[in-house]
């Protein structure tokens, strides 16, 4: 059995967040958490999988949503340089009565300094001879390796969430759309320092640039007055609403976390006060939060 890592539980697999999210300040970690909705022990639940990255290792975890929306199955993998027989592997636990299991082969996985593999490696889900979900470029091998069929319902990417830490300037790539591209996030905060009338230096003026692919899409003065908003911007013709919150950023100490999230809207879509949510009911629409620790 594998020993566990300690990923930070900074969310449970029903889309909440937890109310200490300390774990993840003192470690710094680098934390990308995707979640899918998808049918597995005979019934529609959340899955959500974990990367995570220090200085010393890459983590991986996989969870599956339990009894009154827990995040009550998990099985969790520690990718230390040293370690490579645990590059490749599987877990067993059981959902409802019907085994699940997890099977992931990392031994050749491209990181290219990212949290989340890139290439050459695949992390399958396996319930009832069905692959539920499957992650990765590998997928004949994977099928191979797990003996099992595709499953008949696709799942379906309900939101990603990736933690990110910095100074003043935060990068990141992320896909608005399961079966798009990927995009280049760069959100950036200048600090000037005004005049007054008299010439002597006056208060601090911030100002915020958000950028996707290099095209500036979003550019905020005053950010001490305007540090929560959300705008509208466009992306290969999709349209994406984009929502931020950096009070904490501006006005609290230590290391401090500014909110973004960037949802893809339909034509069709009405959208309601909160992210994620619709008139029509049913499944959530994608989300992307970013969770942008200032740190000095």
């Amino acid at each position: 059995m594998h020993e566990s890592i300690g990923i930070p539980a900074c969310f449970s697999s029903g889309e909440r967040t937890v109310d200490d999210q300390a774990a993840v300040t003192r470690s710094s970690q680098s934390v990308f958490m995707s979640v899918y909705r998808t049918k597995i022990a005979g019934q529609c639940r959340l899955i959500t999988i974990t990367w995570c990255k220090d200085l010393l290792l890459h983590g991986l975890s996989v969870s599956v949503e339990g009894p009154e929306g827990d995040s009550h199955y998990q099985s969790k993998v520690e990718l230390k340089p040293w370690y490579f027989w645990r590059k490749q592997g599987s877990k067993r636990f059981t959902v409802d009565g019907k085994t699940v299991d997890v099977v992931w082969d990392l031994k050749a996985a491209k990181f290219n300094g990212e949290t989340e593999p890139r290439s050459d490696y695949y992390v399958a889900v396996v319930c009832e001879e069905e692959v539920v979900l499957l992650l990765g470029d590998l997928k004949k091998d994977a099928y191979r390796k797990t003996g099992s069929r595709p499953a008949l319902i696709e799942p379906n990417l309900v939101s990603r969430k990736e933690h990110l830490f910095g100074k003043k300037k935060f990068s990141t790539r992320a896909k608005f759309h399961e079966t798009g591209g990927s995009h280049e996030i760069t959100i950036e905060i200048e600090c000037n320092n005004g005049l007054n009338k008299s010439g002597s230096s006056g208060e601090f003026d911030h100002e915020m640039e958000i950028r996707i692919d290099g095209r500036l899409v979003n550019h905020v003065n005053h950010l001490q007055w305007k540090f929560r908003g959300n705008e509208s911007v466009y992306v290969d013709k999709t349209r994406v609403e984009v929502y931020w919150d950096v009070h904490d950023w501006l006005f609290s100490s230590g290391p401090r976390q500014g909110l973004f999230i960037f949802k893809p809207i339909s034509s069709s879509t009405i959208m309601l006060s909160t992210p994620g949510e619709d008139y029509r009911g049913g499944s959530s629409k994608f989300c992307l939060f970013l969770y942008a620790w200032k740190v000095e």
